[in-house]
């Protein structure tokens, strides 16, 4: 199969083509840079002994997106492209809806122009707010607490009022929850430009001596030892969830859930990362960050039973991985 995969270069994009190669499928990238770096193409060379056809373009530019299309004429398409940083949604609101809504409108757009009818999105837990239930199942109520959550419920409406208006697009949503840990090479990890947003890249940083603290947001919550409670994933398990998605043999609009099933605290991940690294990472608590919430697990038994989706990863190994790609690197 012939495979785009926007935002191919970042974090999760990038282990996915790493999977996709392996897979023998063959890959179109589309990433801006704005949050990667062009040395990951060469990476996933080393990893797979295979090229990716690789554009430097952006998707909220409609004609570089429809070039694409009409050279590479792809069978499939995989959508991670987008700002995802939950704070800075909260300051920078319209930044965020223009560029994850365009970037979405124009690559739909060209996917209809050219009848490429398969489409996975990179959706997450945010759209679920501040559950009600857990584990949160794909039937959970929507609501979200920022603008990022927010570009991904209404990427989600947009992606069902087209499946309503043409029922020949296979569309598969798939929400995951908290992705750490990198490639197993070494190679391949998490390595956001600038100060970390996301906290295991934050954690190895402090672990490391490049940055003196890793501030942590709360610890008044009713969780375990006050501090936010989430669903870590291993980003290997999370690449393997695409590649099932998107040989998926059940045609339609579908939604799935992607964790482990199991809560984990910040405290808790942060003493684990000490004990299986034999680092000391210094924290410090500080009041609660906008639009986080106290909990959040998923419920994956529907990827389990219609996907065959499982993870293989623990926790020990998400902490090991994630230091090892920085030492690596």
């Amino acid at each position: 199969m012939k495979v785009l995969v926007t935002g191919g270069l970042g974090y999760i994009g990038s282990h996915t083509v790493v999977e996709l190669l392996e897979n023998g499928d063959e890959v179109i990238i589309i990433d801006n840079l704005v949050n990667s770096k062009l040395e990951v193409l060469e990476k996933i060379k080393k990893i797979t002994g295979k090229n990716a056809t690789f554009y430097q373009y952006d998707l909220c530019d409609y004609s570089k997106v429809s070039e694409v299309f009409e050279k590479e004429r792809p069978d499939a398409v995989i959508h991670f492209a987008g700002l995802k940083a939950v704070g800075e949604s909260v300051s920078k609101p319209l930044t965020y809806y223009e560029n994850n809504l365009l970037s979405t409108i124009n690559l739909l757009k060209c996917m209809a122009k050219y009848n490429v009818k398969k489409i996975v999105f990179s959706s997450s837990a945010t759209v679920y707010g501040k559950p009600k239930t857990l584990p949160i199942r794909e039937d959970a109520s929507l609501h979200t607490t920022n603008p990022y959550g927010t570009t991904k419920l209404m990427i989600e409406n947009i992606l069902t009022d087209l499946y309503n208006s043409d029922s020949s697009f296979d569309i598969t949503i798939l929400r995951y929850f908290n992705p750490i840990g990198s490639h197993k090479s070494g190679l391949l990890g998490e390595n956001p430009n600038g100060i970390p947003n996301n906290l295991m890249p934050y954690v190895v940083r402090v672990a490391r001596g490049e940055l003196p603290v890793l501030n942590i947001f709360g610890d008044d919550y009713p969780t375990i030892d006050g501090t936010g409670v989430r669903d870590y994933i291993h980003v290997l398990d999370l690449a393997h969830g695409h590649i099932l998605a998107l040989n998926n043999k059940i045609h339609g609009l579908k939604i799935y859930n992607l964790g482990t099933g199991k809560g984990t605290s910040v405290l808790e991940l942060v003493k684990m990362f000490e004990k299986v690294n034999n680092v000391k990472v210094n924290y410090q608590i500080v009041k609660r960050r906008d639009g986080d919430i106290a909990e959040c697990y998923a419920s994956s038994d529907k990827a389990k039973n219609e996907l065959g989706f499982t993870c293989k990863y623990t926790l020990e190994d998400m902490c090991l991985d994630s230091y090892n790609y920085h030492d690596a690197n």
